[in-house]
């Protein structure tokens, strides 16, 4: 079995990536930071009896996402289950204030980038006739809060992508999953707020969020469902927090 995770150096890639890797999935994992990727495909398979492959490439770059997928061997392309995780938050601001270049960030990596990728290994799964493709989305695909405008958008696309990847893939008994998130510790607002990690601390502080493992756990929970049975969306949350913005300090 063959598991292809974006955005696996870290947060709920990386956790997912080791759920996977206990449960005996070879891997093909991705993200931007060569040495963080080299690192972990070492002790991943240093860990458990398995083969990692890494690939590192902006999901942004629908080239270098075609490139990366074609250059894997034959056997790796029979991929069994692909985890959309690579995704951000850029900014908080109102509508308004927004910037363009946060916009068009959050654009680029949560929608096209998630549409490079599963275009080219859905036709792969097509071909090989199986497959399971998870969506990391978010309450924010949900719900819309203040300042929250482009960032909910491109969850809310993600919502829709999932359901209309579910019908189209259908026929080719490929299936079509997601997991929405509320608050995860992870570099999730580090990224949000570029880099000041006293603003991203003060998020989680007198709160216990969801783990990264949370998560991974969740979508491996999915994957391993009998052949016919799909979990087509999981809302899943901590404890402390009643939906997006309500949240018990």
């Amino acid at each position: 079995m063959i598991a292809f995770i974006t955005g696996a150096t870290s947060g709920i890639g990386k956790s997912t990536a080791i759920e996977f890797a206990k449960n005996g999935y070879h891997l093909i994992i991705t993200g931007r930071r060569q040495e963080r990727l080299t690192e972990f495909k070492a002790e991943l398979e240093m860990t458990y009896p398995i083969k990692v492959v890494d690939l590192c490439f902006d999901i942004r770059e629908e080239t270098l996402v075609n490139s990366a997928i074609d250059s894997l061997s034959e056997d790796f392309k029979r991929i069994d289950v692909l985890v959309n995780n690579a995704g951000l938050a850029a900014g908080l601001s109102s509508f308004q204030d927004g910037n363009i270049n946060h916009w068009e960030r959050m654009i680029d990596t949560n929608i096209k980038g998630l549409l490079y990728v599963s275009r080219r290994v859905a036709n792969l799964m097509i071909t090989n006739k199986k497959g399971h493709i998870i969506n990391v989305g978010s309450i924010a695909g949900k719900e819309v809060y203040a300042n929250g405008n482009v960032y909910c958008a491109t969850k809310h696309a993600v919502d829709a992508l999932n359901k209309g990847m579910r019908i189209d893939l259908l026929p080719h008994g490929i299936k079509v999953s997601a997991v929405n998130p509320g608050m995860v510790e992870t570099e999730f607002s580090i990224v949000r707020f570029d880099g000041d990690e006293e603003r991203a601390k003060k998020v989680y502080d007198n709160i216990v969020p969801l783990k990264p493992e949370d998560i991974a756990e969740t979508i491996y929970w999915m994957a391993s469902r009998p052949s016919h049975v799909n979990i087509n969306d999981v809302i899943i949350m901590p404890t402390i927090q009643a939906n997006s913005t309500t949240v018990l300090r």
